[in-house]
């Protein structure tokens, strides 16, 4: 399916106008899944020419992928990982979560950035970053893109690798859903309840009656609902 490659045009227009001279592009990875950590990277790549073929992550094969992940370690100026653990996620919500995986990958960046390219609408970010927001950030941004694909084959590596042989991980097939829903993995939850790498505050436990009292409620959801009288609302 053809795309129009990313270009450098939001960092020479961040350089132009706030005179910054390293701009870092972050995208995350994990958002929606039910297990495993959420995964950022940032990435920093001047205004060379990208390999051929940079795209948003989730628009590339997984052998493409990984193969141009390699590529691109090589090719950026720098880059960093940064993630936020299920029991973060359970304990502060996403956009906190995110938030922290994306500083941890910042403050891990050889020299720190004088704006960020931020892929999607919302700013989770916020001060002292410089930030700028970009929809679909992960297909015009050549810096965004390259933290896309880094944290897609990164991630997916990591919850290929969990487990132990005969500790029944393998049943969640995490090497080919990398933690996000799927009939194997909704099977095995229905068997064996969620494992420590899973979210407990996640909204699968409701569909789960025999793992459902495992559900963890953040405190200020909890309070929140009492406040209400209603329902509690969870990242998904």
């Amino acid at each position: 399916m053809p795309y129009e490659a990313p270009t450098h045009a939001v960092e020479r227009s961040l350089r132009a106008t706030t005179g910054a001279k390293v701009v870092a592009g972050v995208d995350e990875v994990g958002r929606g899944a039910w297990a495993g950590p959420v995964t950022v990277c940032a990435a920093v790549t001047g205004l060379r020419r990208p390999p051929d073929g940079l795209t948003d992550s989730k628009l590339i094969s997984p052998k493409r992928r990984d193969t141009l992940a390699v590529v691109l370690e090589g090719w950026v100026t720098a880059h960093a990982l940064g993630h936020a653990s299920p029991e973060e996620i359970d304990e502060l919500g996403m956009t906190a979560a995110l938030r922290l995986a994306a500083v941890r990958a910042l403050e891990a960046l050889p020299v720190r950035p004088d704006a960020v390219i931020l892929d999607g609408k919302h700013d989770y970010l916020g001060a002292p970053w410089r930030v700028r927001t970009v929809i679909k950030g992960d297909q015009s941004c050549v810096a965004v893109a390259a933290a896309s694909v880094i944290a897609k084959v990164w991630r997916d590596r990591m919850m290929a690798g969990l487990g132990e042989p005969g500790d029944g991980i393998a049943d969640f097939a995490f090497g080919a859903n990398a933690g996000y829903p799927s009939p194997v993995h909704r099977a095995a939850l229905e068997e064996r309840g969620p494992t420590a790498y899973h979210r407990l505050s996640w909204s699968y436990l409701d569909a789960l009656p025999r793992w459902r009292h495992l559900k963890k409620v953040r405190r200020s959801e909890e309070s929140r609902d009492l406040e209400n009288g209603g329902q509690l609302g969870f990242d998904f």
